[in-house]
């Protein structure tokens, strides 16, 4: 519910800017409301004069009972003052007979008369006695009345918890001290109560004893406390245990005595009795008087005729809630057709019988641009129909008020005010009115002028996309999952297949892409991959294959891909390149890149001739030798069998040393067929050093090398690698001749090692020189073709390298080595992939010419 100002009524001093307010809320109000406050006004009116009743009584109960309250708290104060001057005087009584026998003026027997005198006239005192140091009972005087003492015999001790504490501490303090209330058996009553006084004696600066007094707390409570208190009161002393001492208190009342809901006990107040202290208290309580039957009375009659009220009220207002709820039902669906009918798009009209116009929603207004004073009453010719087809509507009108329109509508065009026309569709219904008679025709318009021009650039945009297909120098073909249906072949597909679906899953077969086979579902036109998730199949990438068809004696470049057709079925899509030219200008790359090869070894092994011839000259020395002096001393009869044995056994060394050097060479200049093949790290590497280590001990370079242990096995073709390293441990020996190096610094190191590039398991092959390293300049076109630096190079060398390394998806790279700022050396590096190749059997010319 809104907040609202109360109303100025209330209030007879209200300003007329109050007044103003209220006025101006008020009718911002809606009636609905309006009423709801008329109807609450009655009820809130009771609820305040109950809320007044009980106020009233509210407050004057709280100030009768603390008229009460403040008159038990001075009648208590009064009464402790005169009990505290009573007991006050009897001390000093009991201190001026103290001081006497300190001073020895009194002996026993007067002591006695002067407590006798003393009890006598103050009937709360039970009895008074001389006690000496030793607790033992010089004097005393007993009331005949107290019979819960009983006799103090003289020269009796008292014991240790009689006097409760009190005699101890009065022999500490030197000064009178009351001690707590004592419980003692009276033959009259089951259980008294009695308070004891001890005055202390002092002789010359001694604890001499003390003068006991013993009072009786019912007699204080008697005889101390003025009897208009007794008479207006309910007394009593009770101890800090809320024992009662002396006295009565009245019960507490019980809950079903009340006759107000509110009414509570009678007034009480306690203190403490001075100078006794908190051991004492003295305690009064108000009497209960009347139960309040009349003011209980009238409080109940106003009640009940004020409940009587509210439930009329109630009532009343039950039922005026219940009306306005009723109303505000009808508004609310009132508003609810209203805003339905505004914020439809579609133009609803409605006519009578003989064609005016007698309804029209804002949708409709909207399209033509003319208000509702515009349109509702007009007959034909309508103002939003164009001059130029007013004949034509005229008899859709005429066909629109016989019922002989279409049940899927008409188009029409439609004029808006400012002149400008739109196609729209007309539906039209009859019009029945609650009694089921039909009084005129309900027509909605729809503007299609947007879908139209949508559906005219659809129909283009499709010719086009057909033009620009049935153009493609690529064969396309789409064919649905699991069936022989093909749903689009472009000119080229039909050309070459002659429009044939069996073509199109000859090529997905080839491509390597899983189908699925027609079944007896698939003739009846059934979709078998309905109701599969299609999106991971549409989502993913395309699949390509090289393939030869013989049927067109051309080589194809096929990629398939999933897709969901226009009815929502997963379908195949493949295009069909031909790739002829290429794969022929690959094949002549091939051939030529061997040619650049072989020719790249036959140079390396002319310049390797000397060191060859020189490598061969050993062995073949060492074997004349070895014949030479087996022929002298087999003349001379100088030689024994085991020194011919151990002689032959070393020629023949010698010889197959050279036939290794030869075979050796052979295999690296023959060049046969790409063959990929299991190849160890070590047996690769052996080979290669086998080779370039005649070419390093020429140019006076010394070679070292670290194989890691239990190496992967590589899938490489061995020849290829093999040149790759003899190249690059050749050309580290170049560089450091023409560094002029030192012999100690003429260094080149081969390291091969495992590693991991970019989560790829690899074997690195790594050749460090200590030459002059590399320019910038030379850096830049390290791998250019035939780019040397050298006056003899024909610049190859290093492209091919590369190109074999990456023929074996690796890589090659060259840097500088430093010393502080100086160039100490170069490393080539390549690295070559552990993972086995998926097709071994590829040849290797071909990646290299790609």
């Amino acid at each position: 519910m809104s907040q609202f100002p109360l109303s100025p009524t209330s209030d007879a001093t209200a300003s007329p800017a109050s007044m103003a307010l209220w006025r101006r809320w008020w009718r911002k109000q809606s009636p609905s409301r309006q009423d709801r406050f008329i109807a609450l006004g009655p009820l809130f009116a009771v609820i305040l004069f109950l809320a007044a009743v009980i106020a009233a009584f509210a407050y004057l109960r709280i100030e009768e009972i603390d008229r009460e309250q403040q008159a038990v708290t001075r009648d208590v104060e009064y009464a402790q003052q005169r009990l505290r001057l009573r007991l006050l005087e009897r001390q000093e009584q009991l201190m001026r007979i103290g001081r006497d026998v300190s001073n020895n003026e009194i002996d026993a027997e007067e002591f006695v008369i002067q407590a006798e005198a003393l009890v006598n006239q103050n009937p709360e005192l039970m009895a008074v006695s001389w006690i000496d140091n030793r607790r033992r009972i010089k004097a005393s005087y007993v009331s005949p009345s107290a019979n819960s003492i009983g006799s103090r015999t003289v020269g009796e001790q008292l014991k240790l918890g009689e006097t409760d504490g009190t005699y101890e501490l009065a022999r500490d303090l030197r000064q009178p001290v009351y001690s707590r209330p004592l419980f003692v058996q009276d033959t009259r009553r089951s259980n008294a109560a009695s308070l004891q006084l001890q005055v202390p004696l002092d002789e010359q600066g001694k604890f001499a004893g003390v003068i006991m007094g013993e009072y009786s707390v019912d007699g204080l409570l008697r005889f101390g406390i003025p009897t208009e208190i007794t008479a207006k009161y309910a007394v009593a002393l009770v101890d800090d245990k809320e024992t009662v001492l002396a006295g009565n208190l009245p019960p507490a009342r019980d809950g079903a005595a009340r006759l107000l809901p509110w009414t509570e006990d009678a007034a009480k107040y306690e203190i403490p009795v001075s100078p006794v202290g908190n051991g004492l208290l003295i305690r009064a309580e108000g009497y209960r008087a009347s139960q309040g039957v009349v003011g209980s009375g009238f409080f109940w009659l106003v009640s009940a005729l004020s409940a009587l009220t509210v439930w009329m009220l109630i009532g009343n207002w039950r039922h005026t809630r219940r009306r306005v709820q009723a109303q505000e039902a009808l508004q609310t669906e009132t508003h609810f057709r209203r805003a339905m009918e505004n914020s439809m798009l579609t133009g609803m009209r409605a006519l009578d019988l003989q064609g005016r116009i007698t309804y029209v929603n804002p949708a409709f207004c909207q399209m033509t641009g003319l208000n509702e004073d515009e349109l509702v009453g007009c007959t034909a010719p309508f103002p939003h129909w164009p001059e130029s087809e007013i004949t034509t509507l005229m008899g859709r009108l005429d066909d629109e008020l016989h019922g002989r329109t279409p049940a899927g509508g008409f188009e029409v065009r439609v004029k808006r005010k400012n002149g400008n026309t739109f196609d729209a569709r007309l539906y039209v219904s009859p019009l029945i009115d609650p009694h089921g008679q039909q009084t005129g025709w309900m027509t909605s318009m729809t503007d299609i002028t947007e879908p139209k021009r949508i559906r005219e650039e659809l129909t283009a945009s499709y010719e086009r996309f057909t033009t620009v297909l049935e153009g493609l120098d690529a064969a396309v073909s789409v064919a649905p999952m699991g069936s022989s249906e093909l749903l689009f072949a472009n000119r080229l597909y039909r050309s070459w297949f002659g429009g044939q679906a069996s073509s199109h899953l000859n090529l997905v077969a080839q491509v390597g892409v899983p189908t699925v086979k027609p079944s007896g579902d698939a003739l009846d036109a059934v979709d078998g991959m309905a109701g599969f998730p299609t999106d991971s199949l549409t989502d993913a990438q395309t699949a390509n294959a090289e393939i030869f068809v013989p049927e067109l004696g051309k080589w194809l470049e096929v990629r398939s891909r999933y897709l969901t057709w226009v009815d929502g079925r997963l379908a195949q899509m493949v295009i069909a390149t031909d790739i002829t030219p290429r794969r022929h200008a690959e094949e002549q790359a091939a051939q030529q890149n061997e040619r650049a090869q072989n020719a790249s070894r036959l140079i390396t092994m002319g310049e390797m001739a000397s060191s060859v011839a020189h490598e061969l000259n050993q062995p073949l020395t060492a074997i004349n030798n070895y014949c030479n002096g087996m022929v002298s001393r087999i003349k001379a009869n100088q030689i024994s069998n085991d020194d011919l044995l151990v002689a032959l056994e070393k020629t023949a060394k010698q010889a197959w040393r050279a036939g290794q050097i030869i075979q050796r060479i052979r295999a690296f200049v023959k060049r046969s067929e790409p063959n990929r093949s299991a190849a160890e790290v070590a047996t690769l590497v052996s080979n290669a050093m086998e080779l370039a280590e005649i070419e390093l001990r020429r140019h006076h370079v010394r070679l070292t090398h670290h194989i890691a242990a239990r190496l992967p096995d590589l899938m490489v073709d061995r020849i290829l690698i093999e040149q790759v390293l003899i190249n690059l441990m050749k050309n580290a020996a170049e560089s450091i001749a023409q560094s002029h190096r030192p012999t100690a610094q003429r260094n080149v190191e081969l390291q091969v090692i495992p590693k991991q590039i970019d989560g790829q398991s690899v074997v690195e092959f790594s050749v460090l020189d200590s030459g002059q390293g590399l320019s910038p300049e030379v850096m830049e076109r390290l791998f250019e073709a035939f780019y040397s630096t050298k006056a003899e190079g024909m610049g190859i060398g290093l492209k091919l390298c590369r190109s074999i390394v990456e023929s074996h998806h690796g890589r090659l790279e060259a840097v500088n080595l430093y010393n502080g700022d100086d160039v100490v050396g170069c490393r080539f590096t390549f690295w070559i992939p552990v993972i086995p190749l998926t097709s071994p059997a590829a040849p290797a010319t071909d990646t290299i010419a790609a």
